[in-house]
């Protein structure tokens, strides 16, 4: 593109005189890309956010890898050496054996219920934890530190603590639901009754959690499920959650048979689909809004074409080729395109920062598990968004820019 071509291009962005309405159309057709742009980075950058912190929220007891076992006991037996290898995996900050049981629990009254039994290892034996979960106790703690010093405490999920009635100091009653065994003696099955002090109470805001989950340490837990020096599974945490499906690829290659390695996308697969899947549809939704911008960018070529159709038809004829007219077009289309996206870009951050560390927009903790709306605007989304963007602009200078190369001398010097 040579500096004459580039010239015409910027006077017909500025036109003055009996043009000078272009010349605002051209601001307009900026504008509808300063507003798409920005309102793409803000949305996706809200949804992100959003994301993040449910994503958070609703794992806050899961692992991001938990290595299993196949077969129908769902027990490792001889899980130290495949703890070891977890352990030095590179990608991995903490791994842990863990006990996932099943129980009924009562406080000594006619009503009782089903909750889940998890054995984890006490607060003051965790140097890096695995999960966040000790980190919402609302009272007591996860030490599991009951009275008679044989750390036998159980901390319970605020739902199920208010229903049962028992808060630290109580006395609760379960009854496992694994490792029952028929007495010919009496010709049925004996129930192993268990009675633990409540030491905490827990609450995550997950239903799940606060509704069904008593933790207990993990010798504890390991007695109660009848698993003796056995575990349900290992539990580990990565770097970062994304990187979790591909440590669980290696690490399922490395420990083989009969062991199986599950990620968090993997356990939570419906959850991670939902996300994914609203994610992708708020960007086609709001990307939609940067095609009706390219549309201004159409009318408003197309409207400068008709409108200097007589210079064009003069520029011919001293001897700009056709390709040289689509040039002009062309750059004047990538002009609006990319001023309109820089600002965009820059205004788009600066009101996802504002609406973020200001916490503009509150919201009811107990219904969506944060307080504010969180945005997390992350560089390849925004890098995305420019080159999608800038994309657009130069398709919407095609049509354009070809009527304008169409354009004979004679017939545009004529046009009135």
């Amino acid at each position: 593109m040579t500096r004459l071509e580039l010239a015409i291009a910027w006077r017909y962005l500025r036109s003055r005189g009996t043009s000078r309405l272009f010349s605002f159309i051209s601001v307009i057709a900026i504008g509808g890309v300063v507003v798409g742009v920005s309102a793409l980075i803000v949305i996706n950058g809200v949804m992100t956010g959003m994301q993040s912190e449910l994503r958070e929220k609703i794992l806050v007891g899961s692992p991001d890898l938990r290595v299993l076992s196949f077969g129908e006991n769902l027990r490792l037996d001889h899980w130290k050496g495949a703890l070891d290898t977890v352990e030095h995996e590179p990608g991995i900050v903490a791994a842990a054996p863990f006990v996932l049981t099943q129980g009924l629990a009562t406080s000594g009254h006619d009503y009782a219920e089903g909750v889940y039994v998890a054995g984890i290892e006490p607060a003051i034996k965790v140097l890096q934890p695995v999960t966040d979960i000790r980190q919402y106790a609302i009272q007591g703690d996860f030490r599991f530190a009951s009275s008679d010093g044989q750390d036998r405490g159980v901390v319970l999920g605020r739902r199920l603590a208010e229903r049962l009635n028992l808060y630290p100091g109580d006395t609760i009653t379960l009854v496992p639901a694994s490792g029952l065994k028929f007495n010919p003696a009496i010709g049925g099955i004996v129930p192993r009754v268990y009675r633990f002090e409540v030491t905490g109470v827990f609450r995550t805001g997950m239903y799940e959690y606060d509704n069904a989950y008593v933790y207990m340490a993990l010798d504890v837990a390991q007695e109660f499920a009848a698993l003796g020096d056995a575990v349900t599974g290992l539990e580990a945490r990565t770097t970062t959650r994304d990187l979790a499906p591909q440590l669980a690829g290696k690490l399922g290659e490395k420990l083989g048979f009969p062991y199986r390695v599950q990620d968090w996308q993997e356990a939570n697969a419906q959850l991670y689909q939902a996300l994914t899947l609203e994610r992708l549809g708020m960007r086609v939704i709001v990307l939609l809004i940067v095609i009706v911008a390219a549309f201004n960018i159409v009318s408003t070529l197309t409207m400068v074409v008709k409108d200097k159709a007589k210079e064009i038809g003069i520029l011919k004829a001293l001897g700009l080729t056709s390709r040289g007219v689509r040039r002009i077009f062309f750059a004047q289309g990538m002009v609006i395109g990319f001023v309109g996206t820089a600002i965009g870009t820059v205004l788009g951050i600066a009101i996802g920062q504002a609406i973020d560390r200001l916490e503009l927009f509150r919201l009811d903790a107990q219904v969506y598990f944060i307080d504010h709306l969180p945005v997390r605007i992350l560089p390849l989304d925004v890098a995305w968004i420019v080159l999608a963007s800038m994309g657009i602009a130069a398709l919407a200078t095609l049509y354009p820019a070809s009527q304008a190369g169409k354009l004979y001398p004679v017939e545009a010097i004529r046009h009135e």
